[in-house]
């Protein structure tokens, strides 16, 4: 990939944004590469789990000015509306992938990386780490990839409020305390945590976890009754797994389960 790394270990893809000399700004290439890359984990039964991190000190620093924002300011309706719509689809992309995303952070996270980090199921952060949603900064809304709907469901409505409209950084532990990030890290020991998660993960039920994702993706626009209906249904499908027995047969034979994602 052009601007990222991608290692597989033992079920694991590592996904790294690699542009450190520009804090891995995104250009439209990455964008859309990392947009291929999600939707392409829809269908590949080998990665369990991904980190998701950025190369250097820094997670990611949003939109590289250069390459994106001032092209942006020349393009057309239409051009801008595309835009719009495939970095919203990259986001679609990272939730509708089957795999949980722990997201490695440290140093700059900030716009479209703070969009990035949200989208991720788990947080990993360090307290010199700092999170801002900058749209406000350039004069656009909050509204960006999914931020208005997503961010009140990680940190509440008043506080995501603060945040989109005053494009204030989040100190990492004030990101820890508000429940951005799952736990806070030493920088030296980051990506190895998240590994460590990851793979923790990976050794799990990974078609229940499948599900755990898509539910948990489902129901945020579910009434509770329908939610608990849908529930029954999904875990009732779980139950069908050989995962589901080979758990019952450890628990009787006094071992733990060996999951293979069935």
């Amino acid at each position: 990939m052009n601007g990222a790394r991608t290692l597989v270990d033992t079920k694991v893809l590592t996904v790294t944004l690699d542009r450190p000399a520009r804090k891995n700004a995104l250009t439209f290439e990455l964008y859309r590469e990392l947009r291929d890359l999600f939707g392409s984990l829809q269908t590949d039964e080998t990665v369990k789990a991904v980190v998701l991190t950025g190369a250097g000190a820094d997670f990611c620093s949003g939109g590289d000015v250069r390459e994106i924002i001032g092209p942006l300011t020349q393009s057309s309706p239409q051009q801008l509306l595309e835009f719009t719509q495939m970095t919203g689809d990259l986001v679609k992309a990272m939730r509708a992938c089957p795999q949980p995303i722990v997201a490695a952070i440290d140093g700059t996270c900030a716009g479209a990386g703070a969009i990035l980090a949200m989208a991720s199921d788990l947080r990993l952060g360090t307290e010199r780490s700092r999170v801002a949603f900058l749209f406000v900064r350039v004069g656009l809304a909050g509204c960006d990839m999914g931020a208005c709907t997503m961010l009140p469901r990680i940190v509440g409505l008043g506080r995501a409020s603060e945040l989109l409209y005053t494009g204030r950084a989040l100190p990492g532990k004030e990101a820890h305390e508000w429940g951005f990030y799952n736990e806070l890290c030493p920088p030296d020991a980051l990506l190895g945590r998240a590994a460590e998660l990851a793979r923790a993960i990976a050794q799990g039920p990974t078609a229940a976890h499948a599900m755990t994702k898509r539910m948990l993706h489902d129901e945020w626009v579910l009434p509770l009754d329908e939610a608990i209906d849908a529930e029954a249904r999904a875990q009732a499908a779980c139950m069908e797994s050989n995962d589901f027995r080979r758990a019952y047969e450890a628990f009787v034979a006094k071992r733990p389960p060996q999951f293979e994602g069935n």
